[in-house]
């Protein structure tokens, strides 16, 4: 996702929690319009929140109602938030394979997730799902696997851990660490 959708998604998501804040604050009495409006300085909307608070009269019961549906709404708006505020693993957008001036070769992040997954479908790994984290330009992949009951767990794993390393390095790809997981079991085919 490039950035300007990425500030287009923040945005929206930010709009998502303080809207029904605020929306909540004001209809429930914690706040006022105007200790709203000396903290924002948008009295226009709030008076237009105001309003609408106040143009239904709820029963305590719907009161409640809307103030989970508020809540919760609060919640996945937080959780989108923080989707978008990249915590933890920091992955490079791409990796420069060849520097050599005039052939100057990069390869993209989804590539390389791609190329692991692939490799570790090779070695007998089914629904292979990868992440990738990158630390001075060098990737950590982490594969988590699926394996027929019928196959050992372990060997397979390393099979697909050296499979992943393999192909990897046959493109040029720097390599921190590989990591597979064995992530449950799929009943054999037969």
């Amino acid at each position: 996702m490039n950035g300007f959708n990425r500030f287009i998604m923040l945005i929206i998501a930010l709009l998502l929690i303080v809207v029904p804040v605020l929306l909540l604050l004001i209809a429930f009495g914690v706040f006022s319009a105007d200790q709203i409006n000396a903290v924002t300085g948008y009295r226009s909307a709030v008076n237009g929140l105001e309003g609408l608070a106040s143009n239904f009269d709820f029963a305590q019961g719907t009161r409640v109602i809307i103030g989970i549906v508020g809540a919760l709404l609060a919640l996945i708006a937080g959780y989108l938030l923080l989707r978008e505020l990249t915590f933890g693993r920091s992955v490079a957008r791409k990796t420069l394979l060849d520097d050599t001036p005039g052939r100057e070769t990069a390869i993209t992040a989804a590539a390389v997730r791609r190329l692991a997954e692939g490799a570790a479908r090779e070695a007998g790994a089914e629904s292979p799902s990868c992440s990738l984290a990158s630390k001075g330009g060098r990737y950590d992949v982490a594969c988590d696997i699926k394996v027929p009951r019928s196959r050992n767990f372990a060997e397979t794993a390393t099979r697909s851990r050296e499979n992943v390393r393999r192909v990897l390095g046959e493109q040029r790809v720097p390599l921190n660490n590989v990591e597979v997981t064995v992530q449950g079991s799929t009943a054999s085919q037969g």
